[in-house]
This record gives C-alpha cells, sequence and structure tokens, in this order.
C-alpha cells in the first residue's frame, strides 16, 4: 500500500521511481564542490589557459574540448529523391541504401536518415489521408 501524499509505502521506504528528494535538487558533494568554486571560475579559467600555453597537454585538451568541442554529429550528403508522396518514401529507402553500399553512408547514418524518412513518410500518409477525408466530407 502506498501513501499517495509523501510517496512512500507502508512500510516507510519511498516508493519505486521516487528518489526521496525533488527534482533537481543536487547531491551534498556537488552543493559544496559548488560552493568552494564560486566567485573563482575566471581565476582558474586564467590558470587552464596559462597551463596550457605553458605546454600542459592535459590543460590544453581542457581548453580545447571547451573552445571548439567534438562534433556530435556531422551532415551527411548524398543523392536524394524528393519525397511529394508516401509513395516516394520507398525511392528514398533505396536511394539510402545504395549511398550505404557506395561506402557514402555508415549503416548507422543510414539508418538514422531512414528514421527521417519514415517519419516524413508518416507525415506525408497523414496528410493525404486529411485531403481525402475533406474530399469526400465535401461530396455529402
Amino acid at each position: 500500500m502506498t501513501d499517495g501524499k509523501c510517496g512512500r509505502n507502508a512500510d516507510g521506504t519511498f516508493t519505486a521511481g521516487n528518489a526521496g528528494k525533488p527534482r533537481g535538487t543536487r547531491h551534498k558533494a556537488t552543493q559544496a564542490a559548488l560552493a568552494l568554486l564560486e566567485g573563482e571560475a575566471e581565476a582558474l579559467s586564467r590558470k587552464a589557459i596559462e597551463m596550457a600555453l605553458a605546454g600542459d597537454s592535459v590543460a590544453l585538451r581542457l581548453c580545447l574540448d571547451r573552445i571548439a568541442p567534438s562534433r556530435k554529429d556531422s551532415p551527411v550528403v548524398f543523392p536524394m529523391p524528393r519525397m511529394t508522396n508516401a509513395r516516394d518514401a520507398a525511392e528514398a529507402a533505396g536511394a539510402v541504401l545504395e549511398a550505404v553500399s557506395e561506402g557514402d553512408l555508415t549503416p548507422s547514418e543510414a539508418a538514422q536518415v531512414m528514421g527521417l524518412v519514415d517519419s516524413y513518410r508518416r507525415t506525408l500518409e497523414v496528410t493525404e489521408l486529411e485531403a481525402r477525408v475533406a474530399a469526400l466530407e465535401v461530396d455529402r
């Protein structure tokens, strides 16, 4: 049996999915570390830059990661037919498979592109169905 007000079970333990603290609350160790660093961000940044300029490779990597972080994703370019209706999705899927077979896309990139193709296909299907229903309602 659970108590809906405080999120606890009858035995006093927290229910599943309830950590016992408000969402976004920080851990005490995190709060302590932030309190120590408060007001020192500029000085710490300056020191890291000085160390990087002096040849410290770890400090250099830290600075470069903040200045120009590594890209999580990159654009892919390959010939893709225009999709104007849901049937065009098959042609688009063929273009994606061809790009993978030719080495223009990696399989993981192709999977992401196919997710976009499928999502767009569903959007086109719904749009086409709405147009059909509207036409039927006008004919009544």
